[in-house]
């Protein structure tokens, strides 16, 4: 039992050390949870979706995926000019402040939409979160040899709390950002973290 507790632990650590670096995904959870739109449907699709490639790295998944390098740079490719155009929106809304949705939570026909479909694609279209999940810890996880399921149990509690957190915590920061110039500066911040990342990704693949 305490060989299995120290697993856990060490996988949860070693899960949110991963995550809480500022990154795309973060950057959007942190927005919408300030917000307060979709968070629910945000933080379980975050969450859920970490689960999903923890797994596949802890059931060995990584090795072969390594085998095909020219899917990963693909994935980089879209992904990186994704992360471009929304760092274009963003600075987009820091110039007009009046575009898209408000700082009140107001929404616009199929925004739910827009926030799950953004969301997917700020998971599964990052090759960092595929390199973090997938292969660094699922590396981690043999290690820990018949514990390695714990291991990656404790990642993906690591990840829930996370985001969890993150979404719903953010709404503390209502006040805060209650007006237009403090949006335009977290929106600037979003932008420079997407445009940042989505070149990075380009010219690394």
């Amino acid at each position: 039992m305490d060989h299995a507790l120290t697993a856990a632990a060490a996988g949860f650590g070693a899960g949110l050390s991963l995550i809480v670096a500022i990154g795309a995904q973060n950057a959007f959870v942190l927005r919408q949870g300030v917000r307060r739109h979709a968070v629910l449907a945000v933080v379980g699709i975050c969450a859920l979706s970490d689960a999903l490639l923890i797994s596949l790295g802890v059931g060995g998944v990584g090795a072969v995926v390594v085998a095909w390098p020219g899917a990963v740079r693909a994935v980089g490719l879209v992904g990186g000019a994704f992360l471009l155009c929304y760092g274009v929106l963003a600075a987009r809304r820091v110039a007009r402040p009046g575009t898209g949705l408000n700082a009140t939570g107001g929404t616009a026909p199929g925004s739910l939409r827009r926030a799950v479909l953004t969301c997917l694609a700020m998971t599964w279209l990052n090759p960092h979160v595929y390199l973090d999940t997938v292969f660094l810890l699922g590396s981690l996880a043999a290690d820990r040899g018949p514990l390695r399921w714990t291991f990656g149990l404790g990642a993906a509690l690591a990840s829930l709390c996370w985001f969890a957190a993150l979404g719903f915590g953010a709404r503390l920061l209502g006040r805060v950002l209650a007006g237009p110039t403090a949006w335009r500066v977290l929106d600037g911040l979003v932008a420079l973290t997407m445009l940042g990342l989505g070149a990075t990704l380009i010219a690394g693949t």
